[in-house]
């Protein structure tokens, strides 16, 4: 039987939407429930008390406090490499050898598995360059981790700029540095702050590289060479050995929220300065 082109394109559509909305039911359907199961588990007393008999009692502050140090850690290291990159390839170099290497070598630390990143961390960071478990180790390698996807967002986001908005800058005798900073930044700070947002996402959900680097301590991270245990970590923890599934879920739900926040904050703020840039 001949199908028209008409009735083609209409099952087409409807096999796309439908596999656009079991994404959405799936997303929809972890999310529920993780937060049906740990909801009523998070109160202040859950949020401002440290851990107590191995994450049976007490709360989660200090994988909180830990979470938020490794990560911002990570994100400051790895951002500003990760965005002079991607301005280097986009902006100040052509194609050749060279980008072809950066390239090839962002691609392949994108396909490493976090384990591996970890193995790394707790060999060169931990025990070669002494940093011992902490929250700098723990950082340092998801830096690593993070990088190629800052690089990758951030120069597709530059190389979406209409090369107009250059010849105008050009034009009225800005420089290189000036047209980067003053047209080009301004309008791929979308796109380069979702990557961002994605590293971060990534930061807050990582188990098997931060236990290896940033260990598993439940006490209070005081600086950057303390031992620490990420909200991720914990979760693992709990629900990997059996110590407390309430509490398990209770911190899972709080990263779900977590990230939400974070990413409703930021894109706030994104859009207030690009509204204020234009």
């Amino acid at each position: 039987m001949r199908i028209s082109p008409r009735a083609g394109e209409r099952i087409v559509k409807v096999l796309i939407w439908a596999a656009a909305m079991l994404v959405m039911a799936v997303l929809v359907f972890i999310v529920a429930y993780i937060l049906a199961k740990g909801l009523h588990v998070i109160d202040w007393r859950f949020l401002a008390s440290a851990p107590s008999n191995m994450g049976r009692s007490g709360g989660i502050s200090t994988t909180i406090i830990g979470t938020l140090m490794v990560t911002v850690t990570a994100v400051v290291i790895a951002a500003p490499l990760g965005i002079g990159t991607a301005f280097y390839l986009a902006e100040y170099t052509r194609e050749n050898f060279v980008t072809k290497i950066i390239r090839f070598s962002a691609e392949s630390l994108a396909g490493i598995p976090s384990i591996v990143y970890g193995l790394f961390g707790l060999i060169f960071f931990v025990v070669y360059l002494d940093m011992r478990w902490s929250v700098l180790s723990g950082g340092l390698t998801l830096a690593l981790m993070i990088l190629p996807t800052v690089i990758r967002t951030s120069e597709e986001a530059i190389k979406a700029v209409p090369y107009i908005y250059r010849e105008v800058s050009f034009s009225l005798g800005a420089t290189k540095w000036q047209t980067i900073i003053k047209a080009v930044f301004p309008s791929a700070l979308r796109g380069i702050a979702n990557g961002i947002l994605l590293s971060v996402g990534r930061c807050i959900a990582e188990t098997a590289a931060v236990i290896l680097t940033a260990g598993s301590t439940l006490r209070m991270p005081t600086s950057l060479f303390s031992p620490t245990r990420t909200m991720a970590v914990h979760f693992y923890i709990l629900a990997r050995e059996g110590i407390s599934m309430e509490n398990a879920y209770g911190t899972a739900a709080l990263l779900i929220i977590l990230i939400f926040l974070i990413n409703v904050v930021a894109n706030t703020l994104i859009n207030r300065f690009v509204a204020k840039s234009r």
